[in-house]
């Protein structure tokens, strides 16, 4: 199974909205387009939150080739819709993960 990982830090004047809409509408959306087999979200603790709240979303799916049919179909649509609803209140680096166990 691959894990491909999103972390986000949040500016707190959006956090309420941001959630919302990754809950209700993002991550659904992702998960729509057939690349990803299920989806978690999670608020990272122990870190420092002065500029603002950090929080995991995961997306599963079976192999490598789904990931990247992810990214050159879809990711530049859905990264632009992110910039576009929330501007420069966010920061994100992405990471993919393999399971081994």
């Amino acid at each position: 199974m691959i894990i491909y990982n999103v972390t986000i830090k949040i500016d707190y004047s959006i956090t309420e909205e941001w959630l919302n809409w990754m809950k209700e509408e993002h991550m659904p959306q992702v998960l729509e387009t057939g690349c990803f087999t299920s989806y978690k979200l999670f608020k990272l603790l122990d870190l420092d939150e002065t500029d603002g709240i950090t929080y995991c979303a995961q997306y599963s799916c079976e192999s490598i080739a789904d990931y990247e049919r992810y990214i050159s179909e879809y990711t530049t649509v859905m990264r632009d819709r992110s910039t576009k609803l929330f501007g420069n209140k966010f920061i994100a680096f992405r990471t993919l993960m393999q399971q081994e166990a």
